[in-house]
């Protein structure tokens, strides 16, 4: 008797001080990733946040960085990827590197909808390069109209116009990333 109560008495506490190790490491672990979490400003660090690098110019154009605004920022935050704005003087780029299969990529036309723009003239075009592309132009109220082109290109070069067949390739293997999304966007007289 007396030798299955010490075997029990020692089972007791070898399991309790396993949960209190256990615990610890939970608590160093959760403490860790909020000091983690906090360092990168609320926002999970990125391999690809902290070496992207974007162009330095389009189309023979210097571009100059401009900052998200504060929908933009907080999309960013969310975003599975990196999200930069850049102008050239003339247009506009939205420049996205997107590191996993996403519905928050979606069509242009989605997001100057619910900015209250009316779409028209949405065709598919091809640059000077050969390059495909989505384009429209977008009315507001008021007479401002901007012509805005979009594409997505995966690791391998091959290009999408559609942000829902891109989807799906990548997520049925057929398109590997990183992808970069490219919108631009230029005032219509």
């Amino acid at each position: 008797m007396k030798r299955w109560f010490e075997n029990r008495f020692v089972n007791r506490v070898a399991h309790k001080a396993i949960f209190a190790v256990a615990m610890l490491l939970c608590l160093l672990w959760s403490a860790a990733s909020a000091w983690q979490h906090d360092e990168h400003n609320g926002r999970p660090p990125s391999v690809s946040a902290r070496f992207q690098e974007w162009p330095s110019q389009w189309e023979g154009a210097p571009l100059r960085p401009l900052a998200l605004d504060e929908v933009e920022h907080r999309f960013a935050e969310r975003f599975p990827g990196v999200i930069a704005r850049f102008t050239d003087g003339r247009r506009i780029f939205v420049l996205r590197r997107v590191d996993a299969p996403t519905r928050m990529l979606h069509p242009a036309t989605d997001c100057y909808r619910a900015l209250g723009y009316r779409i028209r003239q949405e065709r598919l075009e091809q640059d000077a390069e050969a390059r495909r592309w989505r384009c429209f132009v977008a009315e507001r109220q008021g007479g401002r109209k901007l012509r805005v082109c979009e594409r997505i290109v995966d690791a391998a070069g091959a290009a999408f116009t559609d942000a829902s067949d891109w989807y799906w390739a990548a997520i049925g293997g057929h398109s590997h990333g990183p992808w970069q999304a490219v919108t631009l966007a230029q005032a219509v007289e």
